[in-house]
């Protein structure tokens, strides 16, 4: 393993790079507080809004929120920076803005469409200027968390290695997932002989989705981000089996898809319906990636919120019946925890199963 280790660091930063920069762009656009006055006038009557409360958990933010009680809100800042054609390059914490009910520098959170949950510069005549976003949101800074843990498990399994050949500790732990990429994942689907080129990617991609999948059970910092609930993080993830598989595709493979021996000339000319088809297939299976990892991790969580939501819901109806109902909302909520930490497993196992099969489709000699 410690063979590979290198290819599996650089793997990694290429890897984080990517995800961190559509985060940055297009995804940190959601403030953890009230998104606009209607809302507000409902919380500060003590309202419980279960859609806010339920959406605000899942989406990004640009502060890393704990907890609030009614107009006394707790969260950590995280830093914003944005460059605007206007007024160039700023950068401050994101507690300037006061949990989106104030403007700094010029700069607020949008309450408006499109750009609601967006920080937007304000032009003097009050019209919304979006600038260039790169800030560190919630799911940024959470993926900075995730390349520390992972970095921790190779680097430390990797010096184990290199003093003593007998695993031990937590080298005992992880030897027998590692192993368990190898033998049942990558050398199944892509073969005895190819196999190793593609483990550093395997084993980043299952330990990534994995570890994050599991920090976002956790209520708590560094818990608590939707990474792998995200658009964005799937998005990239698939991008790269896709340009992974493109790039090794030998001309069997292309073979296939472009000149299928068996499939009759008319399926070919004068309108090549077969080739169309294949070609579309080609996009079609990363989308699926991307939106099975991205429902899955986003539905559990919007269940259990939900259940989570109806101890509220009844408690402004009647307080005595939110008291009531919140034992068996409460063991709801935990036995949605349970299964979410089996899907937790199970969504990186598939993605990166699916991931190999993709690679092995491409590289596969012609029988």
């Amino acid at each position: 393993m410690h063979k590979n280790f290198r290819k599996l660091c650089l793997t990694l930063i290429v890897l984080f790079a990517f995800i961190i920069i559509p985060n940055g762009f297009a995804f940190g656009n959601r403030d953890k507080e009230e998104k606009d006055s209607s809302v507000h006038t409902e919380h500060e009557k003590g309202k419980f809004d279960p859609g806010s409360f339920i959406f605000d958990h899942v989406t990004d933010s640009y502060e890393w929120h704990i907890f609030n009680i009614k107009d006394f809100h707790i969260s950590i800042p995280l830093p914003i920076i944005v460059y605007s054609k206007e007024s160039g390059l700023h950068s401050f914490w994101s507690s300037k803005l006061h949990h989106g009910y104030s403007d700094y520098k010029g700069f607020r959170i949008s309450h408006t469409e499109p750009d609601e949950g967006k920080v937007v510069e304000i032009m003097e005549d009050g019209t919304e200027l979006k600038p260039l976003d790169f800030s560190i949101t919630k799911n940024v800074f959470a993926v900075f968390i995730s390349l520390g843990f992972l970095l921790w498990i190779f680097i430390s399994i990797a010096r184990k290695y290199n003093k003593s050949k007998v695993p031990n500790g937590f080298q005992n732990a992880m030897e027998p997932i590692i192993l368990f990429i190898r033998d049942d994942v990558a050398k199944p689907a892509i073969g005895e002989e190819k196999y190793e080129k593609y483990m550093p990617f395997l084993l980043s991609v299952f330990f990534f989705i994995l570890i994050n999948n599991l920090l976002g059970l956790v209520p708590i910092p560094p818990g608590g981000a939707n990474v792998t609930g995200n658009l964005a993080v799937t998005g990239v993830l698939a991008l790269f089996t896709l340009a992974i598989t493109t790039i090794n595709g030998n001309k069997y493979y292309w073979k296939e898809i472009y000149d299928a021996p068996g499939v009759p000339w008319w399926l070919k000319i004068p309108i090549p319906l077969m080739p169309i088809i294949e070609t579309v297939g080609l996009f079609t299976k990363p989308f699926v990636l991307m939106i099975r990892l991205f429902a899955n991790i986003a539905a559990g969580h919007i269940i259990a919120m939900g259940f989570f939501s109806l101890i509220f819901i009844f408690g402004d109806i009647i307080p005595y019946l939110g008291y009531a109902v919140s034992p068996v909302t409460l063991v709801f909520t935990v036995f949605m925890s349970v299964i979410e930490i089996l899907v937790a497993f199970v969504q990186a196992y598939v993605f990166t199963l699916l991931s190999a099969i993709y690679f092995g489709m491409a590289t596969n000699e012609h029988h």
